[in-house]
């Protein structure tokens, strides 16, 4: 039996990092049958390797073959039909592990497209059409989002490379043709091609969390063509503390551990720029500065922790020059030889 829904992405993954959320992840299984066109495989990372979890992905795979029918013309690598594939993790690797080892598993089973998103979110029922028609033009494709009350949620699509920073100003409006040009990436709905990860690699799981979405992007974009578009694909389904600014754009709440991360990971995103040219030492550690003051300002506006909040800001500077100093230290490497 085969699908009667359409497939208008070729070897579409739908790669899906989870982690002690079964209740989420199963309202994200639920808004995935609503989909109007079917996804070749939906790989689930899961980084708690649990028992329920895994019940849950097989309970999901039966349900979709009743519902969509198995895939009998296009196997996977190993030769499997199932939609539905389980990836427990061994290791809790963090957001940025878990989309590593997530997009390495729908590789290495043939997907062409990976469409990747955590387990707080809803797909929308045309989400993977209204992908599908950019797929012709871009390699890199951010979906617009709705934020959990379902107003439209403005995501930072526009890395100023002096600082190392996303641009606060950044026109919001996608403008007339419903697309502008991208210089990063978000792992909450962003897409991306097979040939993205053959010529730069797997996202870098060094990572562990924050950064390692926009820092693939960045890379990414200085291969090929990449935009986010306004067609809305995903509502975020997780509310969240936050300070509105001018109605568009917002600072969520956030832990000591992301905050840790946030200035650590900058130290990454250094060591990749130097390979592109738009590193520039000074400027970088203005963008530093910038950063800093931005969680300074989560803090006294969302959090209120500063007793604990500053002390991680300033590991996470502390460890990031000596990501940038380590003479060891090597890119992702690509999957296949593109030269």
């Amino acid at each position: 039996m085969t699908s009667t829904l359409p497939a208008p992405i070729d070897k579409l993954a739908i790669v899906v990092v989870t982690y002690k959320r079964q209740e989420l992840l199963a309202n994200l299984f639920d808004s995935m049958t609503e989909l109007t066109a079917t996804p070749w495989r939906i790989v689930i990372v899961d980084n708690e390797n649990s028992r329920e979890t895994e019940a849950m992905c097989t309970a999901f795979n039966e349900r979709l073959a009743n519902l969509w029918g198995i895939d009998t013309e296009q196997p996977d690598a190993q030769g499997g039909t199932d939609r539905v594939i389980y990836a427990p993790q061994l290791v809790n690797g963090g957001g940025a592990g878990g989309f590593s080892a997530g997009t390495k598993c729908a590789y290495d089973l043939g997907a062409q497209w990976f469409w990747v998103m955590d387990d707080d979110v809803l797909v929308i029922p045309e989400g993977i059409e209204r992908l599908a028609k950019w797929t012709d033009r871009y390699d890199v494709i951010q979906g617009s989002r709705l934020d959990f009350d379902g107003g439209a949620f403005f995501w930072q699509y526009q890395l100023i490379l002096s600082l190392g920073i996303p641009n606060p100003i950044a026109k919001w409006d996608l403008g007339p043709e419903g697309y502008r040009p991208m210089n990063q990436l978000c792992f909450e709905g962003g897409m991306f091609s097979r040939r993205v990860v053959d010529k730069i690699g797997l996202p870098d799981a060094r990572f562990f969390i924050y950064g390692d979405d926009a820092c693939y992007g960045y890379v990414a974009s200085q291969h090929f063509p990449a935009a986010v578009v306004a067609d809305v694909v995903l509502k975020r389904a997780r509310a969240v503390s936050n300070w509105d600014i001018a109605g568009k754009r917002q600072l969520n709440s956030t832990s000591d551990t992301n905050r840790y991360y946030i200035m650590r990971n900058r130290g990454y995103l250094a060591r990749y720029m130097q390979i592109y040219g738009d590193y520039h030492p000074v400027l970088f550690r203005l963008g530093n500065a910038a950063t800093f003051c931005k969680e300074f300002i989560r803090l006294a506006a969302v959090d209120k922790c500063f007793k604990t909040g500053i002390p991680a800001l300033r590991r996470g500077m502390k460890d990031a020059r000596k990501i940038v100093k380590d003479p060891n230290w090597k890119p992702m490497p690509p999957m296949k030889d593109t030269e």
